[in-house]
């Protein structure tokens, strides 16, 4: 199973962006929990970035948000990069 490491931005911008839009929380903590224990479980919806941001993935924690990831899997670790409405994540 990966290991999910936060860092210190991520972890500025998740809190922000849930003091906003506290409705999100259990949303966004079970889409993390499903992360670690399955990153590829069809309902996260994972996929690789284009353009810009080849080197990242996003996942879909519902219809309007998504998590961008920073996929390093030779340390089976998995880092978020940023976090919020599809159109800013993007």
């Amino acid at each position: 199973m990966p290991k999910i490491i936060y860092t210190d931005s991520y972890i500025k911008k998740a809190e922000a962006f849930l003091k906003k839009h506290p409705e999100m929380i259990g949303q966004y903590e079970k889409t993390l929990r499903l992360l670690e224990l399955n990153p590829g479980h069809p309902s996260l919806k994972l996929h690789k970035l284009k353009g810009k941001h080849t080197q990242l993935y996003a996942v879909a924690i519902n219809i309007s948000y998504r998590i961008s990831l920073l996929f390093m899997i030779q340390d089976n670790n998995v880092v978020p990069v940023n976090f919020g409405p599809h159109d800013e994540v993007y």
